[in-house]
C-alpha cells in the first residue's frame, strides 16, 4: 500500500490536541489516508478514533493502514456534519478537521481534481452521487458558471472564463479536466496565463467547493462538534485557503463572543507549518492551525 498523504502540522496539532488518560475518544472527521490518526493511535494506547470520510477509495487505504489498532479505529463513510448530528452530545474528547484535499484525490484518485491530468472531469468525493464538475460546467448559464468561479475561486477573470467555457461547450461538452485546463489558459491574459500560478487554479478549487459543497458544510459541522464534545474537550481545524479558514475564524468568534459562550479560542492567531515543513511539504504553506476548547 502507497501512502502519499503528508499530515500537515502533525507535531502542532499533537501538542494542541490533547487526550486525557484513560478510555478516551477522538473524532477525525476528515481520515483521508488517516496520517493524523494515525500519530494520535500511536501516542495514546488507550484512545480509540472514529474515522469518518466521504470517499469510500481513500477511506481503504485508512483501513490497511489503521488495521494494526484493530477495533480502536472505526472507520465512518459519511459526509462529516451529517454523521456528527447523529452522535450523543458530550461523548467525545476530540474533534479534528484537515479541510485540505489529499494528494490521493490529485495523484490517483482519476476524477479530474488535478488540471495537468486528462481524466474524467468529476472531482466528487462521493462519485456515486450527486453532479460531477462536468455537470456544472456544461450544464450551469454562463452567469451561474461566473458566479461559482468569483465566489469559491476568488478568481478576477470569472467572467472571461466563464464565456470562453460557454463558447467551447457550444462546439462539444467538456470531459477532461485538460480540455477544461486549456479552454481557461487561454482565455486569461498572457501576463496572468504565465503567472505564478496555473490560471486553472483558482477555477478548478471553486469547481470542486461547489460540487461537493464544502464550505455549507462548515458552520453545521463546527455546531455540532460543539455540541458532541466534553467539557474541556477541544477543536483543531486545519484551513488551507481564505474562504474555508474565514469561515472556522468567525464561526469561533461568534461563538465565543456570546454572552453565554460555549467555547474559548486557543489560538489568537493561527498556528502555521514551521519553514521546516513548508519546504518539506511545499502544499502545506497555505494551511492554518485553530484550536478551540470546550467550556
Amino acid at each position: 500500500m502507497e501512502i502519499v498523504h503528508y499530515p500537515v502540522m502533525h507535531k502542532e496539532v499533537l501538542e494542541n490536541l490533547p487526550i486525557p488518560e484513560g478510555d478516551a475518544l477522538l473524532i477525525d472527521c476528515t481520515t483521508g489516508e488517516g496520517g493524523h490518526t494515525s500519530l494520535f493511535l500511536g501516542k495514546y494506547p488507550s484512545l480509540s478514533v472514529i474515522g469518518i470520510d466521504r470517499d469510500s477509495e481513500i477511506q481503504k487505504k485508512a483501513i490497511e493502514r489503521l488495521s494494526i489498532y484493530k477495533d480502536r479505529f472505526r472507520p465512518v463513510n459519511a459526509w462529516f456534519d451529517e454523521y456528527l448530528a447523529s452522535l450523543p452530545s458530550s461523548s467525545a474528547d476530540a474533534v479534528l478537521f484537515d479541510l485540505g484535499i489529499s494528494m490521493f484525490h490529485y495523484l490517483e484518485s482519476e476524477r479530474g481534481f488535478s488540471f495537468r491530468s486528462d481524466e474524467p472531469l468529476d472531482m466528487r468525493l462521493n462519485n456515486n452521487s450527486g453532479m460531477s464538475a462536468a455537470d456544472v460546467v456544461n450544464g450551469y448559464s454562463e452567469e451561474a458558471l461566473a458566479d461559482v468561479i468569483y465566489r469559491y475561486g476568488e478568481e478576477r477573470y470569472s467572467r472571461r472564463i466563464a464565456k470562453a467555457i460557454s463558447e467551447k461547450r457550444r462546439e462539444k461538452e467538456i470531459v477532461t479536466a485538460s480540455e477544461l485546463a486549456d479552454v481557461i489558459k487561454y482565455s486569461v491574459p498572457k501576463e496572468y496565463r504565465y503567472g505564478r500560478i496555473h490560471p486553472a487554479t483558482r477555477t478548478f478549487q471553486a469547481l470542486r467547493i461547489e460540487v461537493n459543497s464544502e464550505l455549507d458544510r462548515i458552520t453545521p459541522a463546527l455546531t455540532e462538534a460543539i455540541r458532541v464534545l466534553k467539557k474541556g474537550g477541544r477543536i483543531a481545524v486545519i484551513t488551507f485557503h481564505s474562504l474555508e479558514d474565514r469561515k472556522v475564524k468567525w464561526f469561533f468568534k461568534d461563538e465565543a463572543g456570546k454572552e453565554n459562550p460555549s467555547i474559548r479560542i486557543l489560538t489568537k492567531k493561527p498556528i502555521v507549518p514551521s519553514p521546516e515543513e513548508e519546504e518539506e511539504n511545499p502544499p502545506s504553506r497555505s494551511a492554518k492551525l485553530r484550536v478551540v476548547e470546550r467550556i
